[in-house]
Parts: structure tokens; sequence; C-alpha cells
């Protein structure tokens, strides 16, 4: 199954990879991480079709996406 993985402690916030996510299942999270940003978060990793857009828009190094058969991001 596909995974968007996202890591809080990285993530600034920026709120592109909500606007790239063709399935709508990443947010901004409630919670502030330790740089002071509401990190990404998904939603629903059973819906994640593994595209990688939220991927190739982050500016930061905060997403990885996974395929059954390895990462899709290099």
């Amino acid at each position: 199954m596909p995974e968007a993985k996202i890591f809080e402690d990285i993530c600034k916030g920026c709120e592109l990879c909500v606007v790239a996510c063709p399935v709508k299942i990443i947010v901004m999270a409630e919670h502030i991480n330790k740089h002071g940003y509401h990190p990404a978060a998904v939603t629903d990793q059973k819906k994640c079709i593994g595209c990688g857009y939220c991927y190739i828009i982050c500016p930061e190094p905060a997403i990885e996406v996974y395929k059954e058969n390895g990462k899709v991001n290099k």
C-alpha cells in the first residue's frame, strides 16, 4: 500500500503539499512542532495513491513517499 510519510520536525507549515495532494488526505495539524509551525499530517494513509506530488512540491526534505516496491522519491 502506498504511504506518504511526513517528518513533522522538518515541516515548516507552508501548506504546498495540502494543495498538491489530488486525493486531499494532507491537512495541517492542530499542534505545533519544535520550530513553532503547524506541520502537515496525513489523515488517511489508506487513501494515499503514492503519486509523489507532495514530495515534489515540498521545499524542505520533510516528505517521503513509498509504494509497495519501495520509495518513490529519490
